[in-house]
């Protein structure tokens, strides 16, 4: 069992840390922001994010956006003054690609492996871990970390080196974006023509027009 460091306990968060503690994980949280109740009882809260370092040998970020991660890691009390050698970083929030590389430079400067691995899915499949995770990294530390992810999602790819999750990601952004905008416009298109949106969307379902976004 793994000594693991969860910084980021929000709407997602919250569920991947409590699916790592049922897997039997000893987690180790940032106690400087607010901590779930139950997770407080179940896991370790220490000071800072340099304590979580200090304390884990694995550190996982899920946080909104790029500098919030870039604040994890390198501020004053930040994860990067508490890692030594061998520990390993995994950055589970969706970010830019290039300030990844940037940022897995730093990390093994210090000794330490990095891994991008942001997620879809949502608060649902972080809650069932059923998450899509897209990881960019080298292989030796995905493998270390694929135990750990297969507690938080069902479809795990390695895409490629470091940044290459978070091009993943965009790319599946671009496609959801798109597919939203499409049947926005479509069902709009429909109810102006005098259908009922509500019957043009079953019928759609059953053709090559069914999507995720559709149902």
């Amino acid at each position: 069992m793994a000594k693991i460091g969860f910084i980021g306990l929000g709407i997602m968060g919250a569920h991947m840390a409590r699916n790592l503690i049922k897997g039997g994980h000893t987690l180790f949280v940032n106690g400087a922001y607010p901590v779930p109740e139950d997770l407080s009882k179940t896991a370790a809260v220490v000071a800072n994010s340099t304590a979580v370092a200090q304390a884990a040998d694995v550190v996982i970020i899920m946080v909104p956006d790029t500098p919030d991660v870039a604040n994890v890691l390198f501020a004053d009390d930040g994860v990067a003054a508490g890692l030594t050698q061998g520990k390993l970083v995994i950055d589970m929030s969706s970010i830019s690609p290039l300030d990844t590389q940037a940022f897995a430079k730093k990390i093994n400067a210090l000794g330490a492996d990095y891994l991008d691995a942001p997620v879809s899915g949502g608060e649902v499949g972080a809650r069932e871990a059923s998450l899509t995770i897209m990881v960019g990294g080298p292989e030796k530390a995905f493998a270390v970390a694929k135990p750990l992810f297969e507690l938080m999602g069902k479809n795990i790819s390695l895409i490629g080196d470091n940044g290459a999750g978070q091009t993943c990601k965009v790319a599946n952004q671009i496609i959801v974006a798109l597919n939203i905008e499409a049947v926005a416009e479509a069902l709009l298109f429909a109810s102006r023509s005098g259908a009922d949106p509500e019957r043009v969307r079953k019928a759609l379902m059953g053709g090559f027009a069914s999507s995720r976004i559709l149902e």
